[in-house]
This record gives structure tokens, sequence and C-alpha cells, in this order.
């Protein structure tokens, strides 16, 4: 089976990538154009594994201008992870790729696979759709982004239904819940606190530390979203992937200080525009459809993630 990832450089689609090649029946194509905030080079280095890998396939190319439909050729199954991410930066001026790549990148790939056998077209989208929400979070809750990103990849959402409903594309949605661990972005939270602390410089955290978010560590994400593929009854259908557990920005750092055995002096920025208070995935519909079980506890997942930065840092 062939399946494409677009992403593939990035922090989920890498560590995709190396979850779909441990299924000897999978062969792997990943394309990436080396966008967005994460550096070219950390971006090559989430590659390094693949690349030795007899099936995998790495094309750098741009969605945008790419040949698409022969991308597509041979392809049984799409992942479209490829996107502008970042709630911060799609504000004002810098709102112009997050169109192009979000919407319109999106909209390109599944005009190319409109007339494609593909088995499963699946979207990744954010929890960044839903804006503020008290509670357990379900699928069909109301949708009402805070931030331009968010209005970018519920665009891509509406984009893959008219899409399904026109040309029978099989779309399977999946909305990540605040995904962490070895290879996060550089300009994400829990990045920036470990780097910090490991660097004696002061945390700076937007807000008064009291938001909460479903944080859900990358085995777990991959392990999910990994599962669409044999899951029956899954065409048309939006999931949540979310992590173990919740806590505030104020319960992370107390624990990454614990981890550490470091202190730090604290920082309070004004909250980020666009940010919900709370997030909380309701998990119940990929339970039901996969059996996704997330397993990965907070502390053990931050001490993984304190071990990749001190090896990016050399800390």
């Amino acid at each position: 089976m062939k399946i494409l990832v677009t992403g593939a450089a990035g922090f989920i689609g890498s560590h995709l990538c190396e979850k779909l090649l441990a299924d000897p029946n999978y062969e792997v194509i990943g394309v990436d154009t080396f966008t967005g905030p994460t550096p070219d080079q950390m971006k090559k280095s989430n590659l390094t594994g693949l690349e030795a890998h007899p099936r995998f396939t790495f094309i750098q190319a741009d969605l945008l201008t790419f040949d698409l439909e022969k991308l597509l050729d041979g392809i049984h199954i799409v992942y479209h992870l490829a996107g502008m991410p970042g709630v911060r930066s799609s504000w004002g001026k810098d709102f112009g790729p997050y169109v192009t790549n979000n919407i319109v990148a999106t909209q390109l790939l599944l005009e190319a696979a409109k007339n494609k056998p593909i088995e499963k077209f699946i979207y990744a989208s954010t929890s960044s759709v839903y804006g503020e929400k008290d509670g357990k979070v379900a699928e069909s809750a109301p949708l009402s982004p805070l931030s331009p990103y968010g209005i970018t990849k519920l665009t891509g959402e509406y984009l893959c239904n008219v899409y399904q409903k026109s040309y029978n594309i099989p779309v399977v949605t999946v909305r990540f819940f605040t995904v962490y661990g070895p290879r996060q972005r550089p300009d994400m939270a829990f990045h920036r606190f470990i780097a910090q602390i490991l660097k004696g410089q002061p945390l700076t955290i937007y807000g008064d530390g009291t938001q909460s978010r479903d944080f859900t560590y990358i085995s777990d994400c991959v392990e999910g979203t990994a599962a669409v593929i044999r899951a029956q009854k899954v065409i048309g259908e939006t999931i949540n992937i979310g992590g173990k557990e919740r806590a505030t920005v104020n319960d992370v750092i107390m624990l990454i200080e614990t981890l550490t055995g470091k202190k730090a002096p604290l920082v309070y920025l004004p909250k980020i525009s666009g940010e919900p208070k709370h997030t909380w995935a309701d998990i119940s519909k990929a339970r039901s459809l996969f059996g996704y079980d997330p397993k990965v506890s907070l502390r053990d997942g931050l001490a993984m993630e304190i071990e990749y930065i001190r090896s990016v840092y050399s800390l």
C-alpha cells in the first residue's frame, strides 16, 4: 500500500511516517517544502532516520506549484498534514501564507485527488476550530474559531466536505489537541519552556498560566492517526485525537522544574489573541471507531521531550 504524507518533515508528519513504516505492508512518500516557523535544519534532521529507510521516498516540493496529479499516481492513502501552523503569527500582514498553505494548497490537492482511486484522504485539522468551549468537546460541537489560523483550518475542513459530496473523495478529518514531544516546533510552549529553563533564562508565559490544555503526546497522536487506515466506517467522519490528561500551564511549569531540577523566574506576558482559555477533547468517537487509547502521561511525555531538547541544544 502506497501512502502519501504531506508535511512529512514536520513535527507530527515525521513521527507519522516512522509509525507507518513500522508496518511492512506500507510504502511512504513524504512531501515537504520547508515552510513555517521551524528552522530548515531542524526539519531536515527530522528526516534523518526516514531517508535511510528502503520503503520511504522524500520529495521536496511545494503543493502550490508541483504536479499533484502525477504525485498521486498509484497512491492509496493520503495524509494531508502540510500547512502553516501557529495562532500567534496568523494575524495582520502574516495572514497571506496561511491562506495559500492551508486553504489554496488543500483545494489543489483535493482537485488532483478527485479523479484518483484513493481509498482514504485524511485531513489533519485542529482543536482551534472549536473556539472557546466549556468541558469536554465532542466533534458535533458548534465551531467558532478565535484566530485567523483556526479559520483557515476550518476552511480546509469545509473544502474536504464539499469535495467528498461532489466527487466522492473518501475524506476523514482528524482534529489534533495540543500535541507535544520530541521534534516539537521551537515556537510551541513546551519547547520554549524547556529550552529556557535549561539555558537558565526566564520562562515567558502568555496569559496568567491558568489556561488548561488537553495535552497529547506525539506517540499517542500518531498511533491514533495511523489507525484510521484500517478503521472501518470512518469515511466522512471527523474525529478528535486528544491526550491522556489535562493540566494548566502553571502545572506544566512546576512539573518541568521538578523534572529538570531547576527553578526559573517567570515572566507573564499579555495573553495571545485567538487562544481559547481551555481545551478538552472528548475522544469517545476515536475509542469507538478504532480503539484509540492514549497511554503516555504528561510527566513521562515531558521527561522525553526534555531529553530531546537537551540533545538539540547540547544542554
